[in-house]
């Protein structure tokens, strides 16, 4: 394992929901508050790419989960990050507004011509007055974090369906049949074929 990588107790899975993780996580990050658990690391997303978030980034199962700076420029060593049209309000369970969740995909390449992959990242950031949030600032070193410029991001892999299409594993509809409901199944279709003796 490489030094500095974040992990979880055996058996604990970090599977917050989006609200979670801008009151709990980020809203304590921009205020400057301590987070307890400190599980989440800060890193410079837009340097690395998504493959190589592997033990840097907080790890659950398929996702990877860190803070960053906002920033203009996407791009990676091996390519970019581009940001789709689809922002998603993030609500309370009192339906106040707390957040946005943008959505972005990974392509391999320079801009604008790179080739579309199958990583996927959840750029969570507060919304403007929903919390209250000011924006404040404290030095470190030499650098003058900003309080309220903090992301907290999700990052995941796609799957690839048989007919070629992509899905989020998390993605249930409901007619996805488990294994064993495909075995019982096969099982019906095979005992209509055996004839009962009289």
């Amino acid at each position: 394992m490489e030094e500095g990588s974040i992990n979880l107790p055996p058996g604990f899975q970090f599977y917050p929901t989006d609200e979670e993780l801008v009151l709990d996580f980020l809203y304590r990050k921009a205020s400057l508050l301590p987070c307890y658990p400190n599980s989440i690391p800060d890193l410079d997303s837009y340097v690395l790419d998504p493959w190589d978030l592997s033990g840097k980034a907080l790890s659950s199962g398929n996702q990877w989960y860190f803070f960053s700076q906002k920033t203009p420029d996407l791009t990676t060593k091996n390519g970019y990050w581009k940001q789709l049209d689809i922002d998603e309000t993030i609500y309370t369970s009192s339906s106040k507004i707390v957040g946005i969740k943008k959505y972005l995909v990974f392509y391999m390449g320079e801009t604008p011509d790179g080739i579309e992959t199958s990583w996927i990242m959840h750029e969570y950031s507060l919304s403007n007055g929903g919390l209250g949030c000011a924006p404040y600032q404290r030095r470190s070193g030499k650098k003058n974090l900003d309080g309220g410029e903090w992301v907290l991001c999700r990052v995941y892999e796609r799957k690839c369906s048989q007919h070629g299409l992509w899905y989020d594993e998390d993605d249930d509809d409901g007619t996805e049949l488990s294994c064993l409901n495909e075995i019982f199944l096969s099982l019906d279709d095979d005992l209509e074929e055996i004839s009962l003796p009289n």
